[in-house]
């Protein structure tokens, strides 16, 4: 995969290493509601420790006798890593927490609910990341540059799966490529569902570096789509002299597309420039329907306020900052470090 380009790029990088440990990297989830107290649907918020979320939803569901599909989440979070989260189960009574705790599993809280808790759930996750061996001077020069020039909303590299693998078997189901792989993602509703979306965040990354490239990251121009960052709205720039002040200002911004067969339109400028970037992919929006519900196509911010909390170590530093559901820790690393950052990621979307 071709890596994105970095809003910091002058600003040297801090160095360091990530992932030294589980306890270097801390995920905490941050719900778009909490649990009422009462309902039918039990909520359990953990913590958890070199178990995916899904082993832990196993683990869980079976100890309360519940039918895993039955069971909910907001989002994955990564194995390698500490990392808190709500999950929820149809269970009619209130179990001992100390019954459900396991290796690598701690039962944090429980309450209720009235449904059930389901992918997209949650505002958005907190991170807490030790880079050890990393310059502090050199990380807040790139972490101020960064809270005034705003965050590209770039999709990390683990969303595209080894060499891009996943993109590439998403654009082969959307023109009917008959080869076994695509064929075999097609059958399988959580493989589809994987290929599609990565090749839609792939086609989103080109968007936005192509923005970057020609000075439009942080303007408006005529016939975008812009999106409100505190409420998520949508709506056309008619008037760039009025909209490009509020794009600096982080009350809007630039809403790139995830191509799809049901996607909000651009208009003038900003729809030329989205269907040369198709063209260029030999494919249409038409082509997006053999996709169905997995690429209807949405829009998602392009530039996003960024705070990084920077406090020594004693063998580096220790980044600690908010993002929306559905964006990357990996990005912000980049930015700070000046290097290829692995490390834990919340949900994808």
């Amino acid at each position: 995969m071709t890596e994105t380009p970095l809003v910091t790029a002058e600003l040297p990088g801090s160095g360091g290493a990530l992932r030294r440990a589980p306890e270097d990297f801390r995920v905490d989830e941050v719900p778009a509601y909490l649990p009422s107290g009462a309902g039918p649907h039990l909520y359990v918020r953990i913590e958890k420790r070199g178990r995916t979320t899904r082993d832990a939803l196993r683990t869980l569901a079976r100890a309360l006798g519940v039918p895993e599909r039955d069971a909910g989440y907001a989002g994955l979070k990564d194995k390698d890593a500490i990392t808190t989260q709500w999950l929820s189960f149809p269970v009619p009574r209130d179990p001992d927490p100390r019954t459900l705790e396991s290796d690598g599993l701690r039962v944090l809280e429980v309450s209720r609910h009235a449904n059930k808790l389901r992918t997209g759930h949650v505002r958005a996750n907190r991170f807490q990341l030790a880079v050890r061996g990393g310059d502090l001077d050199r990380a807040r020069g790139a972490a101020t540059a960064l809270a005034a020039r705003g965050l590209p909303n770039f999709f990390g590299p683990q969303r595209f799966g080894t060499e891009g693998r996943n993109a590439a078997v998403g654009r082969a189901i959307l023109l009917g490529d008959g080869s076994p792989e695509a064929r075999r993602a097609a059958r399988d509703r959580f493989l589809r569902r994987l290929s599609i979306s990565a090749y839609q965040a792939l086609l989103f990354n080109r968007w936005l570096a192509e923005r970057m490239a020609d000075g439009l990251f942080a303007t408006a121009i005529a016939g975008d789509v812009l999106k409100k960052l505190d409420t998520g709205g949508l709506f056309t720039c008619a008037d760039p002299a009025v909209d490009g002040p509020r794009v600096e200002r982080f009350e809007v911004s630039p809403a790139g597309p995830m191509f799809g067969h049901k996607l909000r339109a651009a208009e003038g400028e900003a729809l030329r420039r989205e269907e040369r970037l198709l063209a260029a992919e030999g494919i249409a929006l038409a082509d997006f329907a053999r996709g169905g519900g997995e690429a209807e196509g949405t829009r998602r911010a392009a530039r996003l306020r960024v705070e990084v909390a920077l406090a020594p170590l004693d063998d580096g530093y220790l980044a600690t900052f908010e993002l929306p559901k559905g964006s990357y820790a990996t990005v912000v690393m980049r930015e700070l470090m000046k290097a290829s950052a692995e490390l834990p990621e919340a949900d994808e979307d």
